[in-house]
C-alpha cells in the first residue's frame, strides 16, 4: 500500500524550477501469479517521465519468446552471504546489479572490486540509506549520492554507474526530477519479498515457490544479498528461471544506455 503524507514545512525550491511535489510515496506493486507484468499505481505514473523503471516495457508479454529478467541486489553490508551470492552468479554466468552504501566500500573494498571485476553493475543506493523523500533541495540530494560515487571513484578510478535506487523505496516526484537532472536513472522493482530480516529468514522452499510463482517477463527482481535464504536458493532459482525460458539482462540493456 502506498503511504502518502503531507509535507510538514514549505519545501525549498530548486533554483531553475518551482518543483512543488514533495508528497512522499512508498514504492510498491501488487504481485500476481498470472506471470503478467504488475500494473503501476496511477498516482506514481510520473516515474516513467523521469527515467524511472520498474519493469522492462519492451518485454511486456508473457508470450514473447524473448523472456528476460533483471537481477538487482541492495547491499548495505557484508555478512558472508554477499560473497556467496557473487560465487553463484559467477558459477552460473549471470549478471547482476548491486546497489550499495558507503559502508560496503569502506569496510569491504575488495568485495566491491570483485563486483566490478566479475562484470556486475555497481550502482547508487545513497551513502547512508537516509530517507530521501525528506530532501527538497537538489544540492542536498546530489551531496548524498556524490558522497558514495566519490568513494567508488577513489577505489576504482572509474565513475559509478548512473543508476539510483531510493532507500526503502521512499521517494517524491521532486526526487525523481533531481535524479534525472543529475543524469541518473531510478531503478525500482516489480518483484521482491520479505528477505531482509536476518533474524527471521524465509523458508527456502517457500521462498522459491513465491518467487517463481510471481516471476514475469521483463521483471526487475530485488533481492537482499545479505539474506541466508537468498544465498542458499539463488542457484536453484537461476536454474528454474532458465528452465522456464528466461535469460538475464543488464540495466544497460533495460535502459538502452549501452
Amino acid at each position: 500500500m502506498a503511504i502518502v503524507f503531507a509535507p510538514t514545512s514549505t519545501p525549498s525550491l530548486h533554483t531553475s524550477a518551482a518543483y512543488d511535489d514533495m508528497r512522499p510515496y512508498n514504492w510498491y506493486v501488487k504481485r500476481n501469479k498470472t506471470h503478467d507484468q504488475p500494473t503501476l499505481d496511477p498516482n506514481m505514473a510520473f516515474i516513467e517521465k523521469y527515467d524511472g523503471y520498474y519493469v522492462d516495457r519492451k518485454h511486456a508479454s508473457k508470450d514473447d519468446p524473448d523472456k528476460v529478467i533483471y537481477l538487482t541486489f541492495d547491499a548495505g553490508y557484508e555478512n558472508g552471504n554477499v560473497a556467496r551470492i557473487l560465487d553463484t552468479l559467477k558459477e552460473k554466468g549471470v549478471p547482476g546489479a548491486f546497489f550499495i552504501l558507503e559502508n560496503v566500500i569502506k569496510r569491504n573494498p575488495d568485495l566491491v572490486l570483485r563486483m566490478r571485476d566479475e562484470g556486475h553493475i555497481v550502482a547508487n543506493h545513497t551513502a547512508k540509506h537516509n530517507d530521501m523523500s525528506t530532501v527538497g533541495d537538489i544540492k542536498e540530494f546530489e551531496a548524498d549520492l556524490k558522497a558514495l560515487s566519490d568513494l567508488y571513484r577513489d577505489l576504482t578510478n572509474e565513475e559509478m554507474a548512473k543508476y539510483y535506487r531510493p532507500p526503502e523505496g521512499r521517494f517524491t516526484e521532486r526526487n525523481m526530477k533531481f535524479a534525472k537532472e543529475l543524469g541518473y536513472k531510478t531503478i525500482f522493482w516489480s518483484l521482491a519479498y520479505a528477505d531482509w530480516d536476518n533474524n527471521n529468514q524465509p523458508d527456502p522452499s517457500q521462498a522459491i515457490k513465491l518467487i517463481m510463482d510471481n516471476t514475469h517477463n521483463g521483471a526487475i527482481i530485488l533481492l537482499h544479498p545479505t539474506s541466508k535464504t537468498n544465498a542458499d536458493i539463488l542457484g536453484t532459482l537461476i536454474d528454474n528461471w532458465r528452465k522456464e525460458g528466461y535469460r538475464f539482462g543488464t540495466l544497460d540493456e533495460l535502459t538502452g544506455t549501452k
